[in-house]
């Protein structure tokens, strides 16, 4: 049994050596560096590497393969985190994981982030692992006992580190960064998880059902990586006919101020749809709609006076995904159209359903009822990347990004031509989630902000008022700017 415990502290030492090491290289500090990480954080990595070593020996009885699947687990975690920050401007968070499944569901979502070497790097020391795992194993009970003493007690010193590094301050949005910096990306991804458990529903929203005016009619349009190209690249002579003509004509407009960039098209959805700020979720705002079940009481639709208001959901897509054919109905939404309404792309147009096509889908809705009040809310998919290199340029660029982007604008365009036929008061709300993740082209920065509208349309047709104010918003705050342009009364009656 001495020998037993012997080999146990030499695998188990080197397995949290190589896991302090990997954990070195996590971004933002990418290299390693004579500063160490926060003792707090140093404890929590140290831990639960040990608890994954002893897990792994109870499950292989073999030190060694445990240490190997420790030390592969970390490199894995490190390099994945940094080519996320690379593409998406951030490491990884805990919510993360809860996508996994969602990467077999629709792998042409995230693989296409990787470049083919990492790839082959990744699913090669995947199948490396499970080869060693199935050689190396051993059918001793020592080791599997010594294992899980080990397991037991570093999980039980995991749980007080957890305690001591201590929970965001309450009104600070947590940042990733900072506590990877400050941390470790083990600490930092552990601290958050323990955080998010212990957050709990809000009070359910009391404020008075809206009954808006009868006839109608509000459209909310949440545009696939759609963002003001003047902004991003620079150059004036890619402005947007539709984008400038609407903003001329807009209630309100301004810049979107969106956390994510390239992705994370939830964490906009979320604050439009339940109008609840990042500074009040704490770490829920990682992934808000893992939580957002029990807030659906502040959901735009269940703000609205449900008895003569008629809500639809539009997305062209699986609404499996994030969970939307089981949140929207109990946001208030009477009703999903999924990919299920929509033709399949017709060849050359593409990967995703066009926006023409959602905006042909709208137009229909809104053109049904002029009796009741009507939210349509619509989540739009065409402009998802990859965008393939242009056939005239071996080196990836923003032109099939722009070319996408036009039809994006070419939607916006038509439908503030087409709703106002339709002779209902109207609100159109048009936004991007967030902007595109292009190297060398479009890279995460400071500037992450998308453009939004919000145009106001009298029962004759005629925009409400001809120019309006600029103003910058959070999601969240334009939830509420909707709801305020919803309270206002047509002049026209």
């Amino acid at each position: 049994m001495i020998e037993v415990w012997r080999e146990l502290a030499i695998a188990a030492l080197l397995a949290g050596l190589f896991a302090i090491i990997a954990d070195a290289f996590a971004l933002p500090r990418g290299r390693l560096s004579p500063a160490p990480r926060s003792l707090g954080g140093t404890a929590v990595l140290a831990l639960a590497a040990m608890l994954v070593f002893g897990l792994g020996v109870v499950l292989t009885g073999a030190p060694g393969v445990s240490a190997v699947v420790v030390a592969a687990l970390s490199g894995a975690l490190a390099l994945i985190s940094n080519i996320k920050r690379r593409v998406l401007g951030e490491p990884l968070v805990f919510s993360d994981f809860a996508l996994i499944g969602a990467v077999f569901q629709h792998p042409q979502f995230y693989l296409t982030a990787l470049r083919p070497a990492q790839v082959v790097v990744l699913g090669g020391g995947v199948a490396a692992l499970v080869v060693a795992l199935a050689a190396l194993s051993s059918l001793e009970l020592a080791p599997r006992l010594a294992g899980l003493g080990l397991a037991l007690g570093a999980g039980a010193g995991l749980a007080a580190a957890l305690c001591r590094i201590g929970r965001p301050v309450a009104d600070v949005v947590p940042d990733p960064d900072t506590d990877v910096m400050r941390h470790g990306l083990a600490a930092s991804l552990l601290a958050h998880l323990h955080a998010w458990r212990g957050t709990a529903d809000p009070e359910p929203c009391r404020a008075p059902p809206i009954a808006g005016e009868p006839g109608q009619l509000v459209v909310i349009i949440q545009c696939e990586s759609f963002t003001d190209p003047v902004a991003v690249f620079g150059d004036p002579a890619l402005s947007l006919p539709g984008l400038a003509a609407a903003r001329s004509r807009a209630l309100q407009q301004g810049r979107l101020l969106v956390s994510g960039f390239g992705a994370y098209t939830m964490r906009t959805e979320f604050g439009v749809l339940f109008g609840r700020g990042e500074e009040v979720l704490g770490t829920r705002r990682f992934d808000p709609f893992l939580t957002a079940r029990g807030e659906t009481s502040y959901a735009l639709p269940n703000r609205l006076d449900r008895s003569g208001w008629t809500s639809w959901f539009v997305h062209p897509h699986d609404m499996r995904f994030y969970g939307r054919d089981r949140l929207m109905p109990e946001a208030g939404f009477d009703a999903l159209v999924g990919e299920e309404a929509f033709a399949p792309p017709a060849p050359g147009e593409g990967r995703y359903v066009t926006d023409a096509a959602v905006a042909d889908r709208i137009i229909a809705l809104a053109e049904q009822d002029s009796a009741g009040a009507s939210l349509i809310y619509a989540v739009t998919i065409e402009n998802h990347g990859p965008w393939p290199p242009d056939e005239a340029d071996a080196v990836r660029s923003a032109a099939p990004y722009l070319r996408l982007l036009a039809r994006s604008d070419a939607m916006l365009a038509r439908l503030m031509d087409a709703l106002p036929r339709i002779r209902r008061p109207t609100i159109l709300c048009f936004f991007g989630d967030h902007r595109p993740s292009i190297p060398g082209a479009s890279e995460p920065g400071a500037e992450r902000h998308t453009p939004y509208v919000l145009v106001r349309f009298a029962a004759d047709g005629t925009p409400v008022p001809e120019s309006g104010s600029e103003c910058d918003l959070t999601p969240a705050e334009l939830h509420h700017a909707i709801l305020d342009a919803i309270r206002l009364r047509d002049p026209e009656r």
